[in-house]
């Protein structure tokens, strides 16, 4: 039966799912804390998705073919990303149990002093994010070397993970290689260099404030003693073959990124070298990660496949040190793939309902000059990330909604483009629900909350963006005095 005619909802019915949803995780969150993500979130989701049909169907007349086919094309944009995800599953067990990962913090922890470890690790995540253009590669594996160090000297979860997603959301913005920065200037329809060259105007201010406040933290520390990170690295190398062989996954790695081979392979080859090198360098982890009494190849197989697939524990001595080097593998990405998958089910019925086109005409009502116009469009992209849980949908809603605005106005394209990066790429790991939050979430064993005030270039750069437009920096508007704000 083909739909009636579609009944646009006002913007305070529009906002009725969200309330629902931001109700029921507040309760939620209350009751069940860190084991949210195991399935009370996902249930939540579900929830406000179903009172978004409703309103939907029996309000707004939208029938169901229309809302499960904006469901459907939701879920297909992200296959990547959740292969992806389990790839990056299969890549953190392996370095871990190969040694990889315990390399770098062995090394780490004697190279990088603790006075200047936040800042030390916010430059590294921005160097390899902008040769990556991947904040997910960059967390997923010198994040969590660097995670280790910083557990080492003693610095707080929220810290550690601030300074990592802070400078990895750098690269993603700003680099070339980046897929948030060529899709934010494919489409506002901007030449890419056109566009990161006028994002520094944001990007640079914002990324050296964080800089400084990260410098100035690790001062602050509190220095843990020479003896307690000697005792670290002398259980590491206790229970791990230490070598700077290892450190040849990683560099292959590098190879694979400089030469532009596309993420699912390089995250393929990285998780196979990992287990070539596991075989030679513990064999001994192996056997004891393995459940089966055969012993022999047998052993070191399952152990292996395991090492790949599920959760591994090592006994190192130290209770801090045996949960730093557990690991989830595959499986340990479940909670947040079914947690992808519902979200963009509560994305798509917003969409196909309208409903987010109605929130974000409210928006419009505050762009009566420049710095409202940039303003709006920040708060769009926020809310998009908050009920899209994606990154890319948010970018392209955004950016088609606003993109003839800023041309009828006379505003160059380069700032819609900018604009949408400032609010969008770097606050979607914001989000615990988006698959960015997720991600990082799962990634690092970090909630989401626990790293939210300490990733000060994420908060920043809305914020920058804003302020710039207040000033007039840089915006050119190509139209007649008489039409001018």
């Amino acid at each position: 039966m083909e739909d009636r005619p579609v009944k646009i909802p006002s913007p305070a019915l529009s906002f009725v799912p969200i309330i629902v949803l931001v109700g029921m995780l507040f309760f939620t969150i209350r009751i069940f804390g860190s084991s949210t993500l195991e399935g009370a979130s996902q249930i939540v989701l579900l929830a406000a998705t179903a009172v978004c049909v409703l309103i939907a169907m029996l309000y707004c007349r939208v029938g169901w073919k229309t809302i499960e086919a904006a469901i459907v094309k939701n879920i297909a944009g992200v296959t990547t990303a959740l292969l992806i995800l389990l790839l990056i599953g299969a890549l953190s067990g392996s370095w871990m149990v190969s040694g990889i990962i315990p390399t770098m913090i062995y090394y780490g922890v004697q190279i990088i002093h603790p006075d200047v470890f936040l800042v030390s690790t916010c430059l590294i995540c921005i160097l390899v994010s902008v040769m990556t253009g991947s904040s997910w590669t960059t967390i997923a594996t010198i994040g969590i070397a660097l995670y280790g160090v910083g557990k080492v000297q003693g610095f707080g979860d929220g810290w550690i993970a601030g300074a990592i997603i802070s400078g990895a959301y750098f690269g993603d913005k700003v680099s070339p290689l980046s897929d948030t920065t060529v899709l934010a200037a494919s489409v506002t329809e901007t030449p890419l260099f056109v566009h990161i060259r006028y994002m520094m105007i944001t990007t640079v201010p914002s990324i050296v404030i964080t800089l400084g406040i990260f410098l100035a933290a690790g001062f602050m520390h509190r220095t843990v003693s020479s003896e307690s990170v000697l005792g670290f690295t002398q259980r590491l190398e206790a229970t791990y073959r230490i070598s700077w062989w290892l450190l040849a996954v990683p560099a292959v790695m590098g190879v694979l990124i400089a030469r532009r081979v596309p993420a699912l392979v390089t995250l393929f080859v990285s998780a196979a070298l990992a287990g070539v090198f596991a075989l030679f360098f513990q064999p001994n982890l192996l056997h004891g990660i393995a459940e089966t009494e055969t012993g022999g190849a047998a052993s070191v197989f399952e152990g292996l496949l395991r090492m790949y697939y599920g959760s591994t524990a090592v006994e190192t001595g130290d209770a801090t040190l045996n949960e730093l080097v557990r690991t989830r593998g595959m499986a340990g990405m479940m909670n947040t793939i079914w947690l992808i998958i519902c979200a963009m089910c509560f994305g798509g019925a917003m969409t196909a309902s309208n409903m987010l086109a109605s929130i974000t005409s409210v928006f419009l009502r505050f762009m009566k000059r420049t710095a409202g116009l940039v303003g709006a469009t920040v708060f769009s992209g926020i809310f998009l990330n908050i009920c899209t849980a994606d990154q890319y949908l948010s970018i392209i809603l955004t950016g088609n909604m606003y993109r003839n605005i800023y041309r009828h106005r006379g505003y160059e394209s380069r700032l819609l483009s900018r604009t949408l990066e400032d609010g969008i790429t770097v606050t979607s790991p914001l989000v615990p629900w988006n698959t960015c939050g997720m991600t990082q979430s799962a990634v690092l064993g970090v909630s989401t909350f626990t790293y939210l005030p300490y990733c000060f270039f994420n908060l920043i750069s809305p914020l920058m963006s804003i302020l710039v437009s207040m000033t007039g920096y840089k915006i050119i508007k190509k139209i007649k005095p008489d039409e001018e704000d």
